[in-house]
């Protein structure tokens, strides 16, 4: 089998602008324990354990507790999530697995009734960030824990 590439060498203008468009997150709309969710879910759903890793790091320097991020997988079972917590798990996973007649009208009715127009459209923007960087570490097999040092990780004390 071939090594995978490393995209950061070979794409670094692309890589350059996805990095801005995740470091925008910072500004948005969006509180930060619910981007964590997002970015976690998204990356449970797609496999992408590079991803996993980091943002169940991210959480956890971020003052997440362990059981939450145990029911991350199984929130609509959970009784602890918030419902705008739920209604951004529930936007996460439609637009994560685009269904072939999009997205249906009660799906978007629960997230309006829980999110403002702006927090959603910002919203949408996060989940379409996470599942690019899910596609493009999926695709290269980039090794979960690899960047632990140079994106801060190493102080969420998990290894």
């Amino acid at each position: 089998m071939a090594q995978r590439i490393n995209y950061m060498q070979q794409s670094p203008e692309f890589f350059k602008k996805m990095m801005e468009l995740s470091n925008a997150e910072k500004e948005s709309s969006i509180e930060e324990k619910i981007l964590d969710l997002v970015h976690i879910r998204a990356s449970q759903m797609n496999g992408c354990a590079f991803c996993l890793d980091m943002h169940v790091k991210q959480a956890k320097i971020h003052g997440e507790s362990e059981l939450r991020l145990y029911h991350i997988s199984t929130w609509r079972e959970s009784t602890l999530f918030s419902p705008r917590e739920r209604a951004s798990l529930a936007w996460t996973e439609i637009l994560t697995k685009l269904p072939e007649q999009g997205v249906p009208d009660d799906i978007y009715d629960r997230v309006h009734g829980q999110l403002s127009i702006k927090e959603i459209s910002d919203l949408t923007f996060s989940i379409m960030a996470i599942n690019a960087w899910n596609r493009v570490n999926v695709a290269f097999k980039t090794v979960p824990g690899s960047a632990d040092a140079a994106f801060g990780l190493t102080k969420a004390g998990l290894s």
